[in-house]
C-alpha cells in the first residue's frame, strides 16, 4: 500500500478550467471521501488519480513515484464504479480472477487471492453463482473483490453504492468500513456526493466546490469548526440553518439583530474584527441544537412537521418568510398552521459574514 500526493493539479477542457491547482496529502492507510455537490470536479479528480483523465498541470505520486505519464494498469490502482460491470457469462470466481487470468499469473496464486478476498467478502458460497443470481449488494462486493485480488497500492471507488436502495446503500457502507479495517494499510480514496456516507466512511473528508478544495479535515472536525458557509452548509444532516443579520454592536463579542425574525437580537462571543456596525452577515445554527428553553427566542409558524418516532423534523417559517429545519424530540404536538417557539443557544451559534466566510 502507499500514500498520495497532489501539487497544483489542474485540469482544463480546452478553454474551460474544471480544477483549479489542488494540492493534497493522502497517507498510507486513510481512508479519504471526495465529497461535494454535482459538478464540482471530484470524480474528475478521481480519474486524473486512476490516470483515466490526463491532467493538464500539476503532478500526481503514488508513495514516491510520479504517475502522471503512468499508463493507468501500471499506476497500481484499482477501480470500483458506479456500475457493477461484471461479465454475466462468468461465475463470481472467473470475475474475480479475470484480470489476473490475463496478465499470466499462476493458477496457485490466483485461486489463493480470490479465496483470501471471498473471505473478505463473504462471497465464498457465491463463487459458483453468475451475477444474474446475485442481489445488487452482492454484485457490488464481486466487483470490489476483483479490486482487492490485484493488491493494489490504492482503491479508488466512484459513487459505488448509487444505484443501490436505502437499505442496502447502509448495509454496504457498513462492508466497506469493515473491509478497511480488515485490510490494514490499505489506502482508500472515496467519491462521493452523500455527505452522510462521507461522515460514517471517511478518516478525512475532502469537500470541494468548482473545482476547489474548500476544506479538508477529519468528519467531526468539518462538523464542528466548518471554514465557510459552503461547508458549513454542506456537512450535517438535515444542512445548517442560516438567518440572516445585522451587526448592531461590538462591546462584548458581536451582537446581531436577526432582521427576519422581528428583530431578534443575540450575542455571540467572537472576535469579529472582519465585521463592523451596520454590515450584514448570518447567523448559523444547526437544527439539532435549536433549543425549546435556551437562547434567543423565536416564534415561527409550521409548515410540516415529520414525527418520526423518537425525533421530529418541523419546518416552519417567521413572519418575514425565513424558514428553519428544526429537530427536536418534543415536537409531537406540533401541527401545521400553528405557532412553534425555539431558542438560538448562542455558545451553539456560528457566524458568518454576507460573502460566507466563517467568523471566529
Amino acid at each position: 500500500m502507499a500514500g498520495l500526493t497532489l501539487r497544483d493539479v489542474r485540469k482544463s477542457y480546452g478553454p474551460v478550467d474544471v480544477i483549479h491547482g489542488v494540492d493534497l496529502d493522502i497517507t498510507e492507510g486513510e481512508f479519504v471521501v471526495f465529497v461535494g455537490p454535482s459538478g464540482c470536479g471530484k470524480s474528475t479528480l478521481l480519474r486524473m488519480i486512476a490516470g483515466l483523465e490526463k491532467i493538464t498541470g500539476g503532478t500526481v505520486a503514488i508513495g514516491e513515484r510520479v504517475v502522471n505519464e503512468v499508463d493507468p494498469a501500471e499506476r497500481g490502482v484499482a477501480m470500483v464504479f458506479q456500475t457493477y460491470a461484471l461479465y454475466p457469462h462468468m461465475t463470481v470466481e472467473e470475475n474475480m480472477s479475470f484480470g489476473l487470468r490475463m496478465n499470466g499469473h499462476p493458477k496457485a496464486d490466483i485461486d489463493k487471492r480470490v479465496s483470501e478476498a471471498a473471505a473478505i467478502l463473504q462471497l465464498d458460497q457465491l463463487l459458483k453463482r453468475k451475477p444474474a443470481a446475485l442481489s445488487g449488494g452482492q454484485r457490488q462486493r464481486v466487483a470490489i473483490g476483483r479490486a482487492i485480488v490485484r493488491n493494489p497500492d490504492v482503491f479508488l471507488f466512484d459513487e459505488p453504492l448509487s444505484n443501490l436502495d436505502a437499505e442496502l446503500r447502509v448495509a454496504m457502507r457498513v462492508e466497506i468500513s469493515r473491509l478497511h479495517n480488515d485490510m490494514s494499510g490499505a489506502t482508500m480514496i472515496y467519491v462521493t456526493h452523500d455527505q452522510t456516507e462521507a461522515m460514517t466512511l471517511a478518516d478525512k473528508i475532502v469537500v470541494l466546490r468548482g473545482g476547489y478544495i474548500e476544506q479538508v479535515g477529519a468528519p467531526l472536525e468539518l462538523y464542528d469548526d466548518p471554514d465557510n458557509e459552503f461547508v458549513a452548509g454542506f456537512i450535517g444532516s438535515p444542512r445548517m440553518n442560516f438567518l440572516e443579520g445585522e451587526v448592531v454592536g461590538k462591546d462584548k463579542g458581536v451582537t446581531i439583530k436577526l432582521i427576519k425574525q422581528g428583530d431578534a437580537v443575540i450575542t455571540l462571543d467572537v472576535g469579529g474584527a472582519e465585521l463592523s456596525v451596520g454590515d450584514g452577515c448570518k447567523v448559523g445554527i444547526r437544527p439539532e441544537h435549536l433549543s425549546r428553553e435556551a437562547g434567543t427566542m423565536l416564534t415561527l409558524n409550521v409548515d410540516v412537521a415529520e414525527h418520526l418516532g423518537g425525533e421530529s423534523y418541523i419546518y416552519a417559517a417567521s413572519a418575514a418568510g425565513e424558514t428553519l429545519t428544526i429537530e427536536t424530540d418534543e415536537g409531537r404536538q406540533a401541527r401545521s398552521g400553528a405557532d412553534f417557539t425555539i431558542g438560538v443557544p448562542p455558545e451553539r451559534a456560528y457566524l458568518f459574514t454576507a460573502d460566507g466566510k466563517r467568523v471566529r
